[in-house]
């Protein structure tokens, strides 16, 4: 549904231009949808990084939780609602997720309320954002011994999505093998194991609450760095690990056309010596390297990557 279909709707309208103005790429809703997984999660104390390890509870609550970060993250244009859970300017709506598409459930106080209607689905690695009114052709006839009701076929069909089929920023440890990661959590030392993380998913971006969750430690950052870390132990190995909070780092994987870290994320990358013709190569240490499997490496040791941020 565009903007021309909103049938007269006002605060349809101006809600769902706020949203457009405020993240019109997806890319800070997404964020918040990423990290309220690893929140619920809680990878760091107890290792979890999937849905299907999370208790009942613990699921229903990722609602509580999203509409928690989303004020937090759009409190430039989301008040705290009178009646409802949010204002935009002079008007209020209420957020709603659910895990399945179409399962949200709506209470007396939002019939014919907006609602601002959330859907992610971690193993798919997918995330919907929308605004739909509850008017009474959207809802259900039927109500549950609540009162509850839910939007109908032509509620889901009207829902306007403002993001829809998105991206989550990646949990890579859903997207490997299930060998893979049997061989990552084996060890049993933190550091061993964010060595193996880096060393079998290589060329992938790889986000800081991952490295926790692998590691169980509070010191996990020292796990990646330099002195005793997974630089230092797989350097050997011919592995780079360019950090996203670098530029100078983000500029090497571009440059090997590897998948660009962003802020708060690593990628691992096994180097060779490159030959003149080689495309997507990088000058480290005085000399030509590309990305190669491993089968290529014939044990050449890794550059060391730049220190400064720029």
């Amino acid at each position: 549904m565009q903007l021309d279909d909103l049938g007269g709707d006002p605060g349809l309208e101006f809600v769902i231009d706020a949203f457009k103005r405020a993240d019109p790429t997806g890319e800070r809703a997404g964020r918040i949808f990423r990290a309220t997984f690893d929140q619920l999660y809680d990878g760091q104390r107890t290792g979890r990084y999937r849905w299907d390890q999370l208790f009942k509870t613990e699921k229903t609550h990722y609602g509580t939780l999203i509409e928690i970060n989303l004020r937090r993250e759009f409190d430039d244009i989301l008040d705290d609602g009178e009646v409802l859970d949010f204002r935009v300017s002079d008007y209020e709506l209420d957020c709603k997720y659910s895990f399945r598409f179409g399962g949200w459930m709506i209470p007396p106080e939002c019939f014919d309320q907006l609602l601002l209607v959330a859907t992610a689905n971690d193993q798919t690695s997918e995330w919907g954002l929308g605004v739909v009114r509850a008017s009474e052709a959207h809802r259900r006839r039927g109500v549950n011994r609540d009162g509850k009701s839910g939007l109908s076929k032509l509620g889901t069909t009207n829902i306007h999505w403002l993001h829809w089929g998105a991206e989550l920023p990646p949990n890579v440890l859903l997207q490997v093998p299930v060998e893979v990661q049997d061989a990552i959590f084996r060890p049993t030392s933190g550091q061993q194991r964010v060595n193996q993380l880096f060393r079998l998913v290589s060329g992938r971006r790889i986000g800081r609450n991952t490295v926790a969750t692998v590691a169980q430690q509070d010191d996990y950052m020292k796990r990646v760095r330099e002195n005793g870390g997974a630089r230092s132990a797989l350097a050997p190995e011919g592995f780079i690990i360019p950090g996203g909070d670098f530029e100078s780092h983000r500029m090497i994987a571009r440059r090997l056309g590897a998948e660009v870290p962003q802020p708060g994320e690593f990628v691992s990358i096994r180097l060779v010596p490159a030959s003149e013709d080689d495309p997507f190569v990088v000058e480290l240490d005085g000399m030509r390297w590309r990305t190669g499997g491993a089968n290529e490496w014939k044990g050449s040791r890794a550059p060391s990557l730049p220190t400064t941020r720029r």
